[in-house]
C-alpha cells in the first residue's frame, strides 16, 4: 500500500495544479514534493503529470491512479470516523456540495445545530454550479450533494429526495399578498424580479408564461438573496420556494403565495452521495439531520396544499 503521506502529496498536486501551491498548503519543502511524485512516476514506470508552462495537467495514468488515491483517503477518513465513534468521540470532517439558495435557506440551520451535537466534525461547504456539484461528488471532493434537479447518474445514489411548492414573493402589504394562490399572469402586471439563465428555477417560471404574453423582468439575477431584498420593497414580486423565504415569512418581512397553473408548481431537492462509496460517521450523520430537517420542512409546505 501506498504510504499516506505520499497519497496526501498527490492528491494536492492533482488538485493544485502546482508543485510549488500543493506544498504550501501541504506546508512542507517543494523539493519534498517533487522528490516524491518522481519517485513514483518512477516506480510506476509512465508520467503521471504532464509538465505545462502554467503547471501540472495529470495524464490518463495519473487520472487512473488519483481515483484510486482519493478512494483510499476517503476510506482511512472513513475508519478513523468509525475507530472515534466506539469510543464516543465521532470527529473528522464532511464536506458538502450544494447550490447557493440552499446554502443561504435551510443549511445554516442545519449545520449550527449539527455543530452543537457534534463539536468534534469540521463541516465544509462547496456553492457550485450543477456540474461542478456531480463532478466534485464524483471525484471525491464532496462527500454530499444536496441541490435542485440534479441529473440522473448511475454512479450516484439518491438518499433523499424533497419537494418544496414554489410560489410569488412579495412584501406583506403587496396587492397579491394573502391570496390563496395566483397565476404568472396575476405576477405580470408587477415588476418581477427573477432568476437568471444560469438558476434552474429560470425554466420553471418560463413554462408558466401565458401565450403570447410579455415576459419582461425589471431585475434578473443568480442571487437569490438579492431577490429576496428587492421583494420587501413594493411593488416588486419575485419567485422561489417557501424553503428560501421561511426566516422572512417568520419575521414578517415576506409574503408568500403558491403559484399555481391548475397544478401544484415545485422545486425538487435531492440529497445524493456516490454509489459506491459507503458514507462514513460524520458524512451519516449530517445525512441524516438533513434529511430530519428537509422533512420537517415538507410538512410546512403542506399547510399551502
Amino acid at each position: 500500500m501506498l504510504h499516506h503521506r505520499l497519497l496526501a502529496y498527490l492528491d494536492e498536486v492533482a488538485r493544485s495544479g502546482s508543485i510549488r501551491r500543493a506544498a504550501t498548503r501541504l506546508n512542507v519543502a517543494s523539493s519534498a514534493v517533487n522528490r516524491q511524485i518522481l519517485s513514483l512516476e518512477e516506480e510506476m514506470g509512465m508520467p503521471l503529470f504532464e509538465r505545462l508552462p502554467r503547471g501540472l495537467r495529470l495524464t490518463a495514468a495519473g487520472e487512473v491512479l488519483v481515483r484510486h488515491v482519493r478512494d483510499t483517503l476517503n476510506d482511512h477518513q472513513r475508519m478513523l470516523a468509525q475507530v472515534a465513534s466506539l469510543k464516543g468521540l465521532t470527529r473528522g470532517e464532511v464536506t458538502i456540495a450544494t447550490m447557493a439558495s440552499i446554502a443561504g435557506s435551510v443549511l445554516p440551520g442545519v449545520i449550527g445545530a449539527f455543530r452543537e451535537s457534534n463539536p468534534r466534525i469540521v463541516v465544509k461547504v462547496s456553492i457550485l454550479s450543477i456540474d461542478r456539484i456531480v463532478a466534485a461528488l464524483l471525484s471525491g471532493e464532496a462527500d454530499l450533494a444536496l441541490a435542485y434537479k440534479l441529473p440522473a447518474d448511475p454512479r450516484l445514489r439518491c438518499i433523499a429526495e424533497f419537494e418544496h411548492r414554489l410560489g410569488a414573493v412579495m412584501a406583506p402589504d403587496h396587492p397579491l399578498s394573502g391570496r390563496y394562490q395566483v397565476r404568472m399572469a396575476d405576477c405580470l402586471e408587477y415588476p418581477l424580479v427573477v432568476a437568471d439563465h444560469s438558476m434552474t428555477l429560470r425554466g420553471v417560471l418560463e413554462v408558466l408564461v401565458p401565450e403570447g404574453a410579455s415576459f419582461t423582468p425589471a431585475v434578473e439575477t443568480n442571487s437569490i438573496e438579492l431577490m429576496k431584498r428587492l421583494a420587501q420593497t413594493p411593488p416588486h414580486v419575485t419567485f422561489v420556494n417557501l424553503l428560501d423565504v421561511g426566516d422572512e415569512i417568520r419575521r414578517g418581512v415576506l409574503a408568500f403565495t403558491p403559484l399555481s397553473d391548475d397544478r401544484a408548481i415545485t422545486q425538487r431537492a435531492s440529497l445524493v452521495q456516490r454509489a459506491r462509496a459507503p458514507l462514513d460517521g460524520p458524512a451519516h450523520l449530517l445525512a441524516t439531520r438533513i434529511e430530519a430537517e428537509f422533512e420537517r420542512q415538507s410538512t410546512v409546505d403542506c399547510v399551502f396544499e
